[in-house]
């Protein structure tokens, strides 16, 4: 069992930033994909970023360089910076971990079904 638990969230004004976090319970985090996904209200949960094990990323077509995603494995922690944030990035921020191992490919590890652990989620509200 994999316990994933964020933080970070909060308001930012537009053009503003934040970063989450998502700290990992387990002692093999590090052989772990993680991913982001976010949920706005009357949504579906899409899609943000990802990072594999060996620390290769991909991310989403709305994110174009604005948001980070990176990883501490000594501190089993995932990361997302995010930058020039708009409000239509207001949303519940999840984190999610794929312990399987499959391939890492933006197709894969943009589909929910791929994951098998989920975060209570964050909340990140942008105003205008």
């Amino acid at each position: 069992q994999v316990q994933l638990v964020e933080s970070g969230g909060g308001l930012v004004q537009a053009g503003g930033s934040l970063r989450l976090s998502c700290a990992a319970s387990g002692r093999t985090f590090s052989s772990y994909d993680m991913g982001w996904f976010r949920q706005a209200p009357g949504k579906e949960r899409e899609f943000v970023a990802a990072i594999s094990r060996s620390a290769s990323n991909t991310w989403a077509d709305f994110v174009k360089g604005r948001f980070t995603i990176s990883r501490d494995n000594a501190k089993n922690t995932v990361y997302l910076q995010m930058n020039s944030l708009k409000p239509e990035d207001t949303a519940v921020y999840y984190c999610t971990a794929r312990v399987r191992l499959f391939p890492f490919t933006k197709a894969t590890m943009s589909a929910i079904s791929e994951y098998d652990y989920w975060g209570q989620g964050t909340q990140v509200t942008v105003s205008s």
